[in-house]
């Protein structure tokens, strides 16, 4: 039986999945403002990218990922990806119960724009199943019936940034094609509603001249993990042991885009999580 997170040591993990290694974006910030924690994340690469399976795939994969990272003896689960945040965030909840904290990538962006915006036009960018699910909007919306909500599916951007497709001809050609569509004109902010979307944050904020405001969710979420565990006392204020970065399947292109990622260099470590299926 795990132990319940008020017995869980300070210096327990904490826990971050995502469909691939976009979300080491969110690693890499985690790790800024909390370099004494130690990380334990997976990739689930094999089903990269979740923006395209179902609902209960998702679902399926979030619950197997985070018993995972329980049985790693993990404080806290962060749902690192979007996707996963909308569809299984209360499925994962319910399952880890006391075992766990844990966080999505939404609430915390949600919460920061509400309280930002008391008024004006938001835009979101995210994959097929973000856009679907709404979630973005009926949150902000939740917190603030005077905002407006522009949503729109960017599925390209993922793979592409996956990839290691940035800053560049091919990159800008993409991104310029999105952010032309008439539903993001007249917008205030813009929420880059996939954790691989950091990385080009620097040619959004190109193509906007810098007139529109540009929501980076991996700093947010950072900053609301932060502020979780020191509310709840179990900061690690001692040098933690290596972070380990697992993958369900491992290919040298993956290997190859981890510097795009995340600051320091890692070593992604094959876990065959669906092999037992």
């Amino acid at each position: 039986m795990a132990k319940t997170i008020k017995s869980r040591a300070n210096a327990s993990p904490i826990g971050i999945f995502d469909s691939g290694i976009g979300g080491l974006t969110v690693a890499n910030a985690i790790h800024k403002i909390l370099p004494n924690e130690q990380l334990i994340y997976f990739g689930d690469t094999a089903h990269f990218p979740y923006g395209e399976k179902s609902a209960d795939a998702i679902k399926y994969y979030s619950l197997r990922i985070s018993d995972f990272l329980l049985k790693q003896n993990c404080k806290m689960i962060v749902i690192a990806c979007n996707t996963a945040s909308s569809l299984a965030y209360q499925v994962v909840k319910q399952q880890v119960g006391d075992n766990a904290m844990v966080v999505s990538v939404i609430e915390p962006v949600v919460s920061s724009v509400a309280a930002l915006y008391k008024h004006g036009r938001i835009g979101v960018i995210a994959t097929k199943g973000t856009i679907k699910s709404d979630v973005y909007a009926k949150k902000l919306k939740d917190l603030n019936h005077s905002l407006q909500v522009a949503s729109l599916a960017t599925p390209l951007l993922a793979p592409m940034i996956e990839e290691g497709f940035s800053n560049n001809k091919i990159s800008r050609t993409v991104i310029n094609s999105y952010l032309q569509n008439p539903k993001l004109k007249k917008i205030d902010a813009l929420i880059l509603a996939c954790t691989h979307y950091p990385l080009i944050r620097p040619e959004i904020e190109e193509y906007y001249k810098r007139k529109v405001k540009i929501i980076d969710s991996a700093e947010i979420v950072a900053e609301s993990v932060f502020n979780l565990l020191a509310e709840k006392k179990l900061l690690n204020t001692s040098k933690s042991n290596k972070s380990r970065f697992y993958v369900s399947d491992y290919t040298e292109s993956f290997a190859s885009s981890t510097k795009i990622f995340y600051k320091d260099k890692i070593q992604l470590e094959r876990y065959p999580l669906w092999e037992n299926e």
